[in-house]
């Protein structure tokens, strides 16, 4: 029996159970909260999921998931390296459709518009104590694009990568949530009822000219945005040439779906409590927060502007959809349209600021790394 008893306390001993810390409880349930959001409220499964269940791996001890060998550390060499980053927007290319933007060219400036908040939370995070290439880092988050804010992070301050993946994954998901109270606040009534004019068919050449020529002059121009605006135009090409529909295929569903299984797991890994649960990563995320509002109010007030010059024709809510996650900025643009005026309809109208927001936020995060890598 004695023996039986010392077996029982040399399991217990070595059981996870004897290494948790109060921070490990903690992050637990921040994972299991992100879970109730995906599962059950629906914000962004595909992405919260994958991150969760990575929080969870990585805050139960002594299992060695995340240690040297482990199977995290494998796993998140994609993203220490940039490389999950860069193979999204493969995907994400593969998938956007550019001719709202091509037919109505005009809404790209809302896209640039929408990156206003990226430059207050720059200030806003200086003011806070962080270094600028930290400061760069957290106000990317503005543009709601979490593989952006992720190689952009890794190239400038990987200290904090945790901190800024999860907030801006975490807001890209709470979209609806959002940018819905910001919108009203911005716009009246008749505002969001404004009509728009069928947008125009845009031809087969220049839906082949723009990814390259895109390409050739974002790489003549910005050289830095290349490995984002680059393989995102690329993505794009395979789709609109017509002669690679098994490569568009793969890149918008198996690698893409791959890959966002192992970016997510690897952004959950980031999250040990450890290096979590710190008073920075309050910051970050307050900081994410405010670049995201700031970067709907952009767009929006511009989207007024806008409206104001065009005679009435724009509708300002589409300012909104000018940061870059696409699609979900464009559907809440949508929605709150539709359950105003079911009669009215702005979705293609918002995907052309959305997938301006796509190369805004690249071309924002090219600029810093070049202004700033040195």
């Amino acid at each position: 029996m004695d023996l039986y008893f010392t077996a029982l306390k040399g399991i217990f001993g070595q059981s996870g159970l004897m290494g948790l810390t109060g921070g490990n409880i903690v992050m637990l349930i921040v994972a299991f909260v992100l879970l109730y959001l995906a599962i059950v409220k629906g914000f962004e499964p595909l992405l919260l999921v994958p991150i969760a269940t990575g929080c969870i791996l990585v805050n139960l001890p002594l299992s060695g998931i995340i240690d040297e060998g482990g199977f995290l550390r494998y796993v998140s060499y994609g993203i220490e390296h940039e490389i999950y980053p860069i193979i999204i927007f493969m995907g994400i290319g593969a998938l956007t459709d550019f001719g709202p933007l091509l037919a109505n060219p005009i809404t790209f400036l809302l896209g640039a518009a929408a990156q206003l908040g990226v430059f207050v939370a720059i200030f806003g995070a200086l003011l806070l104590g962080f270094s600028v290439k930290e400061a760069a880092s957290i106000a990317i988050i503005g543009g709601a694009d979490g593989p952006t804010a992720i190689y952009l992070t890794v190239k400038l301050a990987p200290q904090i990568l945790g901190a800024v993946a999860v907030a801006a994954y975490s807001y890209m998901s709470l979209v609806p949530l959002i940018q819905p109270p910001v919108i009203r606040a911005l716009t009246t009534k008749a505002d969001r009822g404004i009509k728009m004019e069928q947008l125009r068919p845009v031809s087969k050449l220049e839906r082949v000219i723009f990814p390259i020529v895109s390409t050739v002059v974002t790489g003549l121009i910005l050289p830095s945005a290349v490995p984002l605006l680059g393989v995102l135009m690329f993505g794009n090409l395979l789709r609109e040439c017509g002669v690679t529909e098994r490569l568009s295929h793969a890149a918008q569903n198996e690698i893409l779906n791959a890959t966002t299984i192992f970016l997510g797991l690897s952004v959950g890994a980031t999250m040990d409590a450890p290096h979590f649960l710190t008073p920075a990563t309050i910051k970050i995320i307050a900081l994410g927060l405010v670049a995201f509002i700031f970067s709907t109010a952009g767009g929006v007030v511009f989207g007024q502007i806008m409206k104001v010059l065009s005679g009435g024709k724009i509708n300002p809510m589409i300012g909104a959809a000018g940061v870059s996650a696409v699609p979900m900025a464009a559907r809440v643009v949508q929605r709150m349209c539709q359950r105003e005026y079911p009669s009215n309809f702005l979705l293609m109208h918002a995907m052309g600021p959305n997938v301006a927001g796509v190369i805004g936020t690249a071309v924002a995060a090219g600029t810093m790394l070049t202004l700033l890598s040195t």
